[in-house]
């Protein structure tokens, strides 16, 4: 069972107010397999200096971490810097249909990065 850890001195991020979102939003999930030190350093870094991101949770579970934020786009362009950065990782994108905007006719995704390092 997966429980929320921030009490490792990698896991720690600055927390952010939440604006018009509740405190649990988030449109993305970033994973990191197996749990890589540099590669999770690297992504909270990059949220702390983007002002309109979020880290909304920070789960650690058998295989890796998984960091959920606040924007598809940011998690999307954080795994293409992480392929660069990180030549021997594999990177997966994917997405999930979450919900539908039926004032605008529009789905909603939810966006999964898997950054796997070798």
């Amino acid at each position: 069972m997966p429980n929320s850890t921030t009490s490792d001195d990698v896991l720690s991020f600055k927390y952010k107010p939440p604006g018009d979102k509740h405190e649990h939003y988030y449109e993305a999930k970033i994973q990191v397999r197996p749990r890589d030190n540099e590669v999770i350093r690297f992504i909270i870094n990059a949220v702390n200096e983007n002002n309109r991101v979020r880290i909304s949770k920070i789960l650690e579970i058998k295989t890796g971490v998984d960091i959920y934020v606040s924007s598809r786009k940011f998690a999307t362009m954080i795994g293409k810097k992480l392929k660069m950065r990180f030549k021997d990782g594999k990177l997966v994108v994917t997405k999930t249909l979450f919900s539908r905007n039926r004032q605008a006719s529009k789905n909603i995704y939810r966006v999964t990065v898997l950054f796997r390092r070798e």
